[in-house]
């Protein structure tokens, strides 16, 4: 079976101009090996195979197989020798960074796939200037402002326009227009140079990024206290006061409760209740203080104010849980205004005047 195919192998290499009569017999080494191995398998064969390539890898492969010329009959028959040995003595399977990738997108989101692969490469895995373009400009510019003018000129002239205008835009006035004019006169930069200022920027600064970015455990933990019902969340709370009451009081200062609703500003709130379904705003209503009720009904028309308290007589008796699930689609939906940057929310003690 092996025999047939190395026969067939040949036979396509042949008649693909890749085996030569007259070519000069020399050492493939590399990617020349891949290249050759490729070309000899044909387009049926090699298709597979290339589907499981990254684009540089592709790249790679392509300048190899068009530098490569004729081979002789020789060099083909021990490249497939070399390489069915190979396979043969070897079962084993050899991962990496992209197979495991390529692996997990065929079941998992891209979005869990993209923070599984990113805590296994660590700062070096991702391209350094993608990760560059997604860190704020006011951040960068901070670091950048340190460097010479000339290395900041290599690094804004490999990111993105926008992002490197507003990173000139916050670096100090005279270093900004030094930088300007080097990156007018930049010429290509020499790969080995390239080369080092990335590594400066993976360790010097994505690697103390990345620790001083790690999101407060105790943000993380309010977090998931708000999505509590309000018995479990008193339970947990309860208990981890007697634990750790200094944790327990950093944990009630960071979650974002309904009660922290009537801190918006009457803009805000009119935008919630636009976006409030209409059963879930008077259950939530049904359960809430005084002072919330007063503030939500007086950002309300007078007849959609009269309709709410109608509704809300009618319901009569409600079960606790019914409103805590009302009330925190409320505070999801109030967040989920704020990520979108609709609305402004705060804890209230946080925005406190003193004259």
């Amino acid at each position: 079976m092996a025999s047939t195919r190395l026969a067939n192998t040949e036979n396509t290499a042949s008649a693909s101009g890749l085996v030569g009569a007259d070519a000069e017999a020399r050492n493939l080494e590399g990617a020349e090996k891949a290249a050759a191995l490729l070309l000899a398998l044909g387009p049926d064969h090699g298709k597979p195979i290339f589907e499981e390539l990254d684009e540089v890898e592709i790249r790679q492969l392509s300048r190899a197989m068009s530098m490569l010329g004729p081979i002789t009959q020789e060099m083909l028959d021990a490249l497939l020798v070399e390489f069915v040995t190979g396979i043969s003595s070897n079962g084993s399977v050899s991962g990496n960074a992209e197979t495991t990738e390529r692996l997990l997108l065929s079941f998992l989101p891209g979005e869990r796939v993209d923070s599984i692969m990113e805590e296994i490469r660590g700062p070096a895995g991702r391209n350094i200037w993608e990760k560059l373009s997604n860190v704020q400009e006011d951040i960068l510019a901070s670091y950048l402002k340190n460097e010479y003018p000339q290395t900041v000129a290599v690094i804004l002239s490999k990111l993105s326009t926008d992002h490197a205008s507003r990173i000139l835009a916050v670096l100090p006035e005279e270093l900004a227009l030094d930088v300007v004019q080097r990156m007018l006169a930049l010429d290509p930069v020499q790969k080995e140079i390239l080369e080092k200022i990335e590594s400066t920027l993976r360790i010097e600064f994505m690697s103390t990024l990345s620790h001083t970015q790690r999101r407060d455990s105790h943000e993380q933990m309010a977090d998931i206290f708000n999505s509590f019902d309000r018995q479990t969340e008193t339970r947990f709370l309860t208990s981890l006061e007697e634990a750790d009451r200094e944790a327990s009081e950093r944990i009630r200062e960071l979650m974002f409760t309904f009660d922290d609703l009537i801190n918006l500003d009457p803009g805000a709130i009119q935008k919630l209740l636009q976006s409030m379904d209409k059963n879930t705003l008077t259950m939530a209503l049904k359960g809430a203080s005084d002072k919330a009720k007063d503030l939500f009904f007086s950002n309300m028309s007078a007849r959609a104010a009269k309709m709410a308290r109608d509704d809300m007589e009618a319901m009569g008796p409600v079960r606790l849980s019914d409103v805590d699930e009302a009330q925190s689609q409320m505070v999801n939906t109030a967040k989920d205004l704020a990520a979108k940057g609709e609305i402004q929310i705060n804890k209230g003690r946080e925005e406190e005047m003193i004259g």
